[in-house]
């Protein structure tokens, strides 16, 4: 189980559209050097996220998994889209507060990463992932990570655990 680090590389990329969205306040502020260095670190960010999940699928132990129940889970969290557009509610990247800015992105990524709020991810949904609610004949309830658009539960399907309650499908 990687549950640290996974839970880093979801953390990071659940936030990084805040700092797109500071890169398009910069840039419409003329700010074009603050800009292409936010795009150019939450593009190495995506890139670092995406390797990870390539690397866990291949490395990760797989186990048989039957979900009971299952439903969309990343579809819920509006307070996450606020805190994207943020920025946007400004008269310009240079007239952030960071004194306040600073802190909210850390408050904010400290509740994902202590609170399982990573599943809302919308950058990884652009890559095709899909975040699921399932829950076991035991009545535990994961967090599953998978390509496939599920749509029944009770299949038989193959994954490794990332963390306490997060697992990603192995199957092909």
């Amino acid at each position: 189980m990687l549950s640290k680090v996974a839970r880093l590389f979801l953390m990071i990329t659940a936030i990084t559209p805040i700092g797109l969205t500071y890169a398009w306040a910069a840039f419409f502020d003329d700010r074009y050097i603050a800009a292409i260095v936010v795009i150019s670190v939450c593009v190495f960010l995506i890139i670092c996220t995406l390797c990870f999940i390539i690397l866990v699928q291949k490395k990760l132990s797989r186990e048989r998994f039957v979900p009971q129940t299952i439903e969309a889970a990343d579809s819920e969290n509006i307070a996450f889209m606020l805190l994207y557009l943020l920025p946007l509610f400004e008269n310009g990247f240079a007239s952030l507060n960071w004194v306040m800015t600073v802190p909210a992105i850390l408050i904010f990524a400290g509740v994902i990463w202590t609170g399982y709020g990573y599943h809302f991810n919308p950058l990884l949904g652009l890559f095709g992932w899909h975040f699921y609610k399932v829950s076991t004949a035991e009545g535990v309830t994961y967090i599953l990570i998978s390509r496939k658009e599920i749509r029944a539960a009770k299949q038989v399907m193959q994954v490794g655990q990332l963390t306490e309650f997060m697992v990603i499908d192995l199957g092909d």
